[in-house]
């Protein structure tokens, strides 16, 4: 049986570095991770709204409430080829 991830340390590690947010209606955010709080909110600089696979524009720095995060993901290597 495989132990739960503990989201504190993962979300800590991307401090500082950019990531993606996807919100629960499909939307994509990227930007850099500058604070999570105790509920898990989280604050972007530099972001981009992603729609579709399509830069939608870019919004600068944005607060994104919990409980319309589907999931955050680190925006690796992979991700560098698209910009």
């Amino acid at each position: 049986m495989s132990m739960p991830l503990n989201p504190k340390p993962f979300l800590n590690n991307l401090t500082g570095k950019p990531v993606f947010v996807r919100l629960k209606w499909g939307q994509e955010y990227k930007g850099y991770l500058i604070a999570v709080d105790g509920y898990m909110n989280v604050q972007l600089d530099q972001t981009e709204e992603w729609i579709d696979g399509n830069c939608a524009g870019a919004l600068g720095e944005v607060l994104i409430r919990c409980n319309n995060i589907l999931y955050i993901r680190g925006a690796g290597e992979e991700e560098e080829g698209m910009a």
